[in-house]
């Protein structure tokens, strides 16, 4: 499992890259830098670029269902890129557990999703 954090020069924007499966491991690095910065912030935007992405391990989804509700109203945008139908599907599946306008672009599409992750909400 590849997990990568980088962090944009707005600091709202938190962008994540992920490969392999998801690990609990993973969480623990990537929750309290995202909590910090909701912190900060209040509202944070999520850019998640998958690559060869298998999913979650068991601990890693029991965390990702903990942190979708605890910060339920603390995304403000979700942009998932992704290369394969069920990663598409998977704005489908977050919209119930979260408040954030989610959208999905394929992997061509990167430029365009950080441009919509860091467009106005005007």
């Amino acid at each position: 499992m590849s997990f990568v954090i980088t962090e944009h020069t707005e600091g709202q924007v938190v962008e994540i890259q992920l490969t392999g499966k998801l690990s609990k491991e993973a969480y623990e690095k990537f929750v309290p830098m995202t909590e910090a910065k909701i912190a900060e912030y209040g509202k944070v935007r999520m850019l998640v670029i998958m690559h060869d992405f298998h999913g979650w391990e068991a601990g890693a989804l029991w965390e990702d269902i903990k942190f979708d509700f605890k910060h339920f109203n603390h995304i403000e945008r979700l942009a998932i890129v992704g290369e394969s139908k069920w990663e598409k599907g998977m704005t489908v599946f977050c919209r119930p557990f979260t408040t954030a306008k989610i959208k999905y672009f394929d992997h061509d599409e990167i430029g365009a999703a950080r441009e919509w992750i860091h467009e106005s909400n005007d």
